[in-house]
Order: C-alpha cells, then structure tokens, then sequence
C-alpha cells in the first residue's frame, strides 16, 4: 500500500515535525521538574545538543522518537519503517542511528552519563519516574 497523502500533503506534514520542544520532551521536562530536579535545555556546547543537561549530576537526558531514532526494540510499534520510498528514509533513519552512537561516545569520553527515554516508554510514567530518579541519584565515580 502506498502513501495515503500527496507529496505535497506529506511535506507539508514533515515540516511541522519539531526538532526540539516536542510534546514527549516537554511531558519529560514536567515530570523531572516535579521531582524537584533543575536542568539546562539544549546545551549546543554538547555533542548531539542534549535535551536536558544536569550539570551538577555530570548527566543528560536525550528524548528520542522511536521512529525518527529507530528505537531498536522489536516490541516498539512506533519504530515502524516507511513503505514508501525507501530509498529516501532507510539512508536518513540509518544516519540519525549512526549520529547518536557518535554523539553518546563523544559525551561519554569527556564523563558525561547518558539516559535515553524513548517515545514509547511515556506510556508508564510511574516506571519512567522510577527509572529517572535512579539514574539522576546514582552515585557517580570520580
């Protein structure tokens, strides 16, 4: 089955996707700053320009889109591929794939603790605050 929208249609729908400032980033953010942790937004002094960036935890958050991240986790039904021109989107999802292995590496070289909350998992907030707290409260190694 082919693509249900123009192309005009669908570029027009793939322009409004925002790069940063999305609604499972900004559910993400209510829920840290519930907890009572502060954070910096976007620090572009950063490899990959972090989400959240917790300076005095040395850690960072980044918020992925299951689809635009390829969230490799086959139970994950928003990291679905397109059926439509492939040739086009399996070198771009590929390239997103590759640039966070990067920017993760660069992060972690210079000491900086990395969490990554997908898309999927805003579902559970209960386990997502659990799992976010204990990745904030960890003790770090010097």
């Amino acid at each position: 089955m082919g693509d249900t929208l123009s192309p005009i249609e669908r570029s027009e729908r793939m322009r409004r996707v925002r790069g940063k400032d999305t609604a499972p980033e900004l559910l993400v953010r209510r829920m840290v700053h519930k907890m009572g942790f502060r954070f910096r937004l976007h620090r572009k002094d950063l490899p990959g320009t972090p989400d959240l960036v917790f300076p005095r935890f040395h850690a960072v958050i980044f918020v992925h889109g299951c689809f635009w991240h390829r969230h490799p986790d086959p139970r994950c039904p928003l990291a679905r591929m397109p059926k439509s021109r492939l040739d086009f989107w399996e070198p771009k999802l590929t390239g997103n794939c590759l640039r966070d292995l990067r920017d993760q590496a660069a992060l972690n070289a210079v000491g900086w603790r990395i969490l990554v909350v997908w898309e999927c998992e805003l579902g559970d907030k209960e386990q997502l605050q659990n799992r976010i707290r204990t990745f904030l409260e960890e003790p770090q190694c010097e």
